[in-house]
């Protein structure tokens, strides 16, 4: 009976070898495919650096670019900056200047509608018409 419980169990080890066997078979297939995939991706990281430097190159380029227009642009301002000053003063000499003739040009109309007010009140306007032809006569005589 001894000898027929050893024969079960080496048959038992065998049947348990060759399970582990078919395991370890389909692990090996399917860890292939694994190994496949971390090679790919080793090839695109491989490629990273120089791709990362590529990109940091070219953005360096473009910043220097943009750099030197802007410095550009700043010496161009900075060599205008006296002609815009001089149009804000030649504008603000002429609003001064403008603002001065209105200012008189108003006292001036206000003094006529005075003497419009008066030569009315005291009706003076024929003498006021006859004195106005008298004098373009005379203006006329003179030339």
């Amino acid at each position: 009976m001894a000898n027929w419980i050893l024969i079960l169990l080496g048959i038992g080890a065998v049947l348990i070898g060759i399970g582990l066997l078919a395991v370890a078979g389909f692990l090996f297939l399917k860890l292939g495919g694994a190994g496949k995939l971390i090679a790919s991706a080793q090839k695109t990281t491989d490629q990273l650096p120089e791709q990362v430097e590529g990109i940091t190159s070219q953005i360096t380029d473009v910043l220097k670019t943009g750099n030197k227009t802007l410095q550009q642009v700043n010496q161009q301002i900075k060599e205008l900056s006296p002609l815009f000053y001089l149009v804000g003063d030649a504008g603000r000499a002429t609003h001064n200047m403008t603002s001065s003739v209105l200012k008189t040009a108003n006292q001036l109309q206000e003094k006529t509608e005075e003497a419009d007010l008066i030569i009315a009140n005291k009706n003076l306007q024929g003498i006021y018409g006859l004195a106005t032809i008298g004098y373009f006569l005379v203006k006329l005589n003179k030339k």
